[in-house]
Parts: structure tokens; C-alpha cells; sequence
């Protein structure tokens, strides 16, 4: 273990309302950076934290995910993660996962239980339940938000998916994301949330979490995307996100993304009206916030 910097980077997923009181989630964004901080400078490593940052983002109830998910057409549940390892490229996704608290969790389950890297449905609910992991008895009570929405504006529920990329010690990096996927989707849809190259990647030199307009994010592959742009054509981190965020936006889709370097250089741009966000740099400084500064 060397004494190099680490970094964490988080979203809560694009797409807030305009004039929303998010106090709440950007003090508990800000509380899960310190912690992580806290974690990666005592030598954990980078899949821990994302995973463990990611596991108090689902069971907050306050973003479209874990407990916080919005349900299907069917007043269904239906939960999405990923989590990625950069040095080796292990991975392991859930998708379209009924009946347990933590699909994260569940994911993490896969990479290290299965030789695959994506289990779904009643498949992936039979090796949860295999595994030992915390069910939902009464997702009536468990689910923040009610039965197709009731409550709640489709925009409000419209995105929300959770985010982490961290940056540890050794200089190993990892990347997770969770979702409780789009408002009023039909039944056994999946969005780009659980596909490596989509809406999430990590390697020796990227780490990459998006959230926003699903279908558009898988059509421009949008994580591997930027990822190829910094190994193959040398591209800035930044110039390598923007563009890939705009094909997003030629598509007709909008969201966001973080991004993070073996550096340690982040960026954190969206097109939507903002991004919940928050992220720990190199030299120490944290922000947490959901527009720019000034709009």
C-alpha cells in the first residue's frame, strides 16, 4: 500500500426539478464523501467503498433506487446495479431484481459467486435469496415511494439513479451503479444502469457512473465511450465526457455522468437542469450540490 491520493466521486442522479429543495441529499451526499474519504485513507479498497457508499445511497430512500425505486406499470419493483473492478475488470450486474433490498449488494454477489456477469429477473432473485441477502417482506412498507407513483409527479420519479467511483491507495479504481430505472416502465425493462459500457465502466485509467435517459446512454455506449476516448485516442478526461454526453443529447436523451482518472482527475458534466452530485478532489476539497453555482 502506497501513500498515494485518493479520491470518491457520487451522483444521485440527474434530472431534479428546478426550484426543489434537495438540503437533504446534498448533506447526506457530503456525509457519504467524508465517510469514503475516512475509508480509502485508512487503505480500504476502491470496490469496497463504492460498494459500501452505494448500499447507504439505496437504503436512504431519498434518490430512484433501493428504497427509494419507483415501480413498474405493474406497481412492480424492479432493480438494477452493476459493479465494476478497473484493474481486473471483474464485474457483476443484477437486472430487473424483485424482492431484495440491495441490488448493489446482490451484484457484488455475482461478481464474486458466479463465472457470469449479469444475472436477471427470477433467476437473479433465486440467487439472491441463495445468498443469503435481505429481503423485502412488505415492499408497501419498505418502498418509499407508492404504487405506480401515487404521490409523486412523473417527473419526480423520473431519474435518481445512484452512482460511485473511487479512486484507492494502491491506485485501483471502481465504479458502481444502482436504479430503480425510469417512471412507468413496462415490465422487465432494463436501462443502461447494470451494462458495463453503458452505464458504467472501470479500468486501469477510467472509472465512469451515469445517469439519465437510459435507451440513449446504451446507444451511444456512452461509459465505454469514454473510456476508449482517453486509451485510444489520448483524449482529455473532461473533452472525452462532453463529447460522449453530447451524442446522448443528438439522440434526444439527457442526463449526466462522473467520471474519474487513475490520476485522480474527476468531472461531473450533465445536460439536464442539474445533477444530484458530490465528490471528494485530490487536494482534499469536497462539494456536494445539485445546480451550478448561480443557477
Amino acid at each position: 500500500m502506497t501513500d498515494r491520493t485518493v479520491s470518491l466521486v457520487i451522483h444521485g442522479g440527474a434530472g431534479p426539478l428546478r426550484g426543489g429543495d434537495y438540503s437533504r441529499e446534498v448533506a447526506h451526499m457530503r456525509g457519504l464523501i467524508e465517510a469514503g474519504r475516512d475509508r480509502l485513507n485508512a487503505g480500504a479498497p476502491a470496490l469496497d467503498v463504492v460498494q459500501e457508499t452505494i448500499v447507504a445511497l439505496e437504503v436512504s430512500g431519498l434518490y430512484v433506487a433501493g428504497r427509494g425505486a419507483s415501480p413498474n406499470t405493474d406497481g412492480v419493483y424492479e432493480l438494477d446495479a452493476s459493479l465494476m473492478h478497473g484493474p481486473s475488470r471483474r464485474l457483476g450486474a443484477v437486472a430487473a431484481l424483485v424482492g431484495f433490498k440491495s441490488p448493489i449488494t446482490a451484484a457484488r454477489a455475482v461478481m464474486e459467486k458466479t463465472p457470469h456477469v449479469m444475472l436477471a429477473g427470477q433467476g437473479a432473485a433465486a440467487f439472491a435469496a441463495r445468498q443469503g441477502l435481505e429481503a423485502v417482506d412488505d415492499p408497501a412498507a419498505w418502498f418509499t415511494h407508492a404504487w405506480r407513483g401515487a404521490g409523486k409527479t412523473a417527473a419526480e420519479l423520473a431519474t435518481g439513479t445512484v452512482g460511485c467511483l473511487a479512486l484507492d491507495q494502491s491506485g485501483a479504481l471502481a465504479a458502481g451503479t444502482s436504479t430503480g430505472g425510469a417512471f412507468g416502465k413496462l415490465p422487465g425493462r432494463v436501462g443502461d444502469s447494470p451494462i458495463a459500457g453503458a452505464g458504467v465502466w472501470a479500468d486501469d485509467r477510467v472509472a465512469v457512473s451515469c445517469t439519465g435517459s437510459g435507451e440513449m446512454f446504451i446507444r451511444a455506449a456512452v461509459a465505454a465511450q469514454i473510456a476508449h476516448r482517453v486509451r485510444f485516442a489520448g483524449a482529455p478526461l473532461g473533452q472525452a465526457a462532453e463529447a460522449a454526453l453530447a451524442e446522448v443529447a443528438a439522440l434526444g436523451g439527457e442526463g449526466g455522468l462522473i467520471a474519474l482518472s487513475a490520476t485522480g482527475e474527476l468531472v461531473m458534466p450533465y445536460n439536464s437542469a442539474g445533477m444530484k452530485r458530490a465528490a471528494l478532489y485530490p487536494d482534499g476539497r469536497i462539494v456536494s450540490d445539485v445546480f451550478q453555482a448561480g443557477s
